[in-house]
């Protein structure tokens, strides 16, 4: 093989990443999302799993074809090989498959690959180019290191959950793992900012992440009111603590939200409503004071907007350029994406294999994401990457 980094019948995509190989130790969400968006940007990825495979094969219903929904969400465009650690061949294909590596991404416990061999100092004695991407739960210094990350349990300690719900009731936690998601985000900038200064230098560099820092950062504003202003945040429903209006507003027919974010869109706003005198009404004319009298201001808006169903205001208030939306299952949000021409499906693989996939979010003039392979099946390329991994090198780039 003229390239080592090139494993047998990948081809070569032609994405900006395209002739990367990426090992990928991680399993679950945060490390595997990560390891899709290199992949869709045309990197080879190697999924390296256990025996029993990626916890998320089985975390079911919902399934397609007897394969959970949320494992096919993050593996499309890899290769797997399942590689027991304990077992001497296997350890050895691991080791060379990291020592071939330009980027690994795992999620092992802090110092869980060192009795392997695997760890990043004794990776890069044997591949000082690597870039090496660790993520963790909270980190891997004392006192965290020995926590396990669960994206629910960061939700609850990052303070995450006591901003969501009403007012009065529980803490409720997101919708998704969302700060499994950050995680994976913040991996995937830290893996391309090393790999550019290894351009400028030859050598990688370890990259940690962990999801409570991701929290934290990603809590923004309310991160930044307790931090900045000594302000600990509080649940508000579906209030913003700063915007007015900046929610739910019910309609005939139901809810649509309603984001007049400065005065010129709530004057817009108002107008629609056939209520511009509110506009002018001292309560209301600029943004703290809509906020400060909100008790006063959503009645008379709600008054207005019960006239009509959500999707006559949405279609006349965002005509007149106030940001607006009515609340929508998921597959009404796929319906909407496809509406407004952004293409939100794609299937990846051909025949009887082939799997609907959500797009890459990222467009690209001249080298767009590249959706090669169907996520695979447990150990599906396992014969071949062992041959490539006991093949001898004939050259390195």
């Amino acid at each position: 093989m003229s390239d080592p980094r090139q494993v047998p019948g990948a081809g070569r995509g032609g994405g900006p990443l395209a002739g990367l190989l990426v090992a990928d130790f991680s399993r679950v969400l945060a490390g595997p999302y990560a390891t899709m968006l290199l992949a869709d940007l045309g990197a080879e990825v190697v999924k390296v799993e256990s025996p029993a495979g990626d916890d998320t094969r089985s975390w079911q219903p919902p399934v397609r074809d007897g394969v959970a929904t949320y494992y096919l969400g993050v593996n499309r465009n890899k290769r797997s090989v399942a590689l027991d650690l304990k077992d001497p061949d296997d350890l050895a294909a691991a080791r060379e498959l990291a020592r071939r590596a330009d980027v690994l991404v795992e999620n092992f416990k802090p110092g869980g690959l060192a009795r392997f061999g695997l760890d990043h100092a004794t990776v890069s004695t044997t591949n000082p180019g690597v870039v090496y991407a660790s993520i963790s739960g909270f980190g891997s210094q004392p006192g965290g290191a020995s926590l396990p990350g669960y994206d629910l349990i960061v939700q609850a300690i990052s303070g995450l959950m006591s901003l969501t719900g009403d007012p009065d009731g529980e803490p409720f936690r997101a919708g998704i793992s969302v700060f499994d998601v950050m995680a994976g985000l913040h991996a995937t900038i830290g893996v391309l900012s090393a790999l550019n200064r290894r351009h400028e230098t030859g050598r990688g560099q370890h990259v940690e992440v962990n999801l409570l820092a991701s929290a934290l950062s990603g809590m923004v504003n309310h991160s930044s009111a307790w931090v900045a202003g000594g302000v600990v945040p509080f649940r508000m429903g579906n209030s913003h603590p700063s915007l007015f209006p900046y929610e739910p507003l019910p309609c005939a027919d139901g809810d649509l939200i309603v984001t007049a974010g400065n005065n010129g869109q709530f004057r817009k706003l108002v107008e629609v409503l056939g209520a511009p005198e509110l506009a002018e009404d001292p309560r209301f004319a600029r943004n703290e004071d809509r906020t400060a009298n909100r008790d006063q201001l959503r009645p008379l808006l709600v008054e207005r907007l019960r006239t009509r169903t959500k999707i006559e205001w949405f279609r006349d208030i965002i005509a007149a350029g106030v940001p607006c939306g009515p609340i929508n299952t998921v597959d009404q949000g796929v319906a909407f994406a496809e509406e407004v021409g952004l293409d939100p499906v794609v299937t990846v693989g051909d025949g009887a294999a082939a799997v609907p996939s959500v797009r890459n979010p990222i467009r690209f003039s001249e080298t767009p994401p590249d959706y090669r392979l169907p996520p695979p099946g447990l150990d599906e390329h396992g014969a071949e990457i062992r041959r490539w991994l006991t093949t001898p090198e004939k050259g390195r780039r």
